[in-house]
Order: structure tokens, then C-alpha cells, then sequence
């Protein structure tokens, strides 16, 4: 019997960070006003926390309300992907001293914007995974169903069907 081997690879925290300071570009998610609010956002890593620039506005104002937030980066070539999210707590940096070293990282606005606010997310979770790509495997055609079958089973077909009809009717 042939091995099968997973094409998603859970990555360690060390090589989270890796990739993360690999790339510059990410997404903030924030609560605002009680919604979940998604923000790219360029960023540096300093130490095993993520640095970013702001203004004031929706994304500034929802982790003023709730510091709780999720950082999120992909990347990706032709044969696999790379996913990062971590979770932490996130608060403008304040302190003189800490402000001084953060406006010496090397981080500038991604477009033309005043963006005098530095926010430091202090990451207490993170996890990554590697996504090997290919082509998508035969469904089988005997056997155990499938976790969308059980899904289906459980929620019916007309939950599916409602939910798709109102995600197409708020799009």
C-alpha cells in the first residue's frame, strides 16, 4: 500500500517567525464596534512581536476597545504555501523609550500616508503550516463519508442551501 503523505505540514513556532520576517506585508484583524475587521497592514518583526505603523481611525479604534487581536501571513510560489497566524495582545507604543527604537526600525509607510502611531502585537500564540499544492485527490467512492457528508448530514442540505443564499444576497 502506498504511503500517503499530507500535503499541509504544521510548522514550528521558531519557523513561524522565520517566515514572518520573511515577508513585510500582513493583515491585522480587529474587533470594531462588535465586527471582525481585516486591515493589510506593512509591518516589521522586533524580537517575537510584530511592529506596525497607524493612523487614527476603525483599525487604531478597534484595539484601543479590544486589544485581543489575530495577525495573519501567506505566502506562496507554484509548488507550496506558507500560512502564519498568530494572536496577541496589541497597544500603541507609548513609552519614550520604547517609541524612540521602534521609529529606528525599518519601517515606512506602505503608501503615501501620515502614519505617526506605532502598535506593538505581543504574540502569545502562533502557528504556521507549509501547504504542499497538487492536484486534488479522487474523492472515494466506498467508505467512510466524508466530514462535508457528516456536515451535510447533520446541518441538511436546505442549512447549505440558505446559508449560500444569504451570503449571494449580502455580497
Amino acid at each position: 500500500m502506498a504511503e500517503t503523505v499530507s500535503p499541509v505540514t504544521v510548522l514550528s513556532e521558531a519557523r513561524g517567525w522565520d517566515i514572518l520576517a520573511s515577508q513585510q506585508i500582513g493583515r491585522i484583524v480587529v474587533l470594531a464596534d462588535d465586527v471582525p475587521q481585516v486591515f493589510p497592514v506593512n509591518y516589521v518583526v522586533d524580537g517575537e512581536s510584530i511592529v506596525l505603523r497607524t493612523a487614527t481611525g476603525t483599525k487604531l479604534n478597534g484595539l484601543l476597545q479590544d486589544n485581543r487581536v489575530a495577525f495573519e501571513v501567506d505566502t506562496w510560489d507554484v509548488d507550496q504555501g506558507y500560512s502564519v497566524v498568530l494572536q496577541g495582545d496589541a497597544a500603541p507604543i507609548t513609552d519614550p523609550t520604547e517609541l524612540a527604537r521602534a521609529k529606528a526600525l525599518p519601517l515606512k509607510p506602505w503608501v503615501p500616508t501620515i502614519k505617526t502611531i506605532f502598535v506593538r502585537i505581543d504574540a502569545d500564540r502562533i502557528s504556521a503550516r507549509k501547504f504542499t499544492f497538487g492536484p486534488e485527490p479522487p474523492r472515494p467512492a466506498v467508505g467512510p463519508r466524508s466530514t462535508d457528508d457528516r456536515w451535510i448530514s447533520r446541518f441538511g442540505r436546505r442549512a447549505i442551501l440558505d446559508q449560500a443564499t444569504l451570503g449571494s444576497s449580502h455580497a
